[in-house]
């Protein structure tokens, strides 16, 4: 393979080292998404519906939500190891480093600023003006359907897709391998993900060490 253009990252379970950030929500309220989520995996509702059910969960447990509470209940969120330094040395290579995800745009957006990802897009939610949280959230990342916003990136910064390598850690991450793209499955936690990795016959790295990605990245 020739050195990547491009590596475009997964965030939750890759560069940040927690399963969801939107189970990292229901764990602050005390709440549980998973029932909705066999129903969403299943196709019985959509990305805009789940996000819809999730905020009504919490809500149930705290009818006002603030901005800052969503902030707060990421706070003992951390980077996974060697985050950083990896993100740094690509840049010093000369590669666009993206982060694409289908989690929270607030937690996103903080861990693209730590590593200093040279883009990122994800999902997010609606606030009022004070601050407070709305009904709907805000779907720019299809969970099953990154492959969109991948080509819209590759587009924009005119890197051919055999000069881009993507990094996820679940099933749902196989979207982001357009075609002639490689993907690199890395740190799958749930066996639904291994099975699927195993099934696409791709690249696995079951550690939580993003050095160990160096040798597919041209490091």
């Amino acid at each position: 393979m020739e050195k990547p253009l491009c590596v475009a990252f997964d965030c939750d379970g890759v560069l940040a080292d927690s399963i969801s950030s939107w189970r990292t929500i229901h764990d602050h309220f005390g709440t549980d998404s998973k029932d909705l989520l066999f129903k969403f995996m299943a196709g019985e509702i959509s990305d805009s519906e789940f996000m819809a059910a999730d905020i009504a969960l919490w809500k149930d447990k705290s009818p006002k939500i603030h901005r800052d509470d969503i902030f707060r209940a990421y706070s003992g969120c951390k980077l996974m190891k060697g985050a950083k330094q990896l993100v740094s040395d690509l840049k010093e290579a000369g590669i666009y480093v993206a982060i694409v995800s289908a989690g929270v745009d607030l937690y996103v957006q903080s861990i693209a600023a730590m590593v200093q990802a040279d883009d990122w897009i994800a999902n997010g939610f609606n606030f009022d003006d004070d601050g407070w949280l709305m009904d709907d959230g805000v779907v720019r990342v299809p969970a099953m359907g990154k492959d969109v916003p991948i080509q819209r990136l590759l587009d924009i910064i005119d890197c051919p897709p055999n000069r881009l390598v993507s990094v996820g850690d679940s099933g749902m991450d196989l979207s982001m391998k357009i075609e002639g793209s490689t993907f690199i499955g890395f740190n799958p936690q749930r066996e639904t993900a291994k099975i699927a990795f195993a099934e696409a016959g791709i690249t696995t790295i079951e550690s939580k060490d993003l050095d160990d990605l160096r040798p597919y990245l041209g490091l």
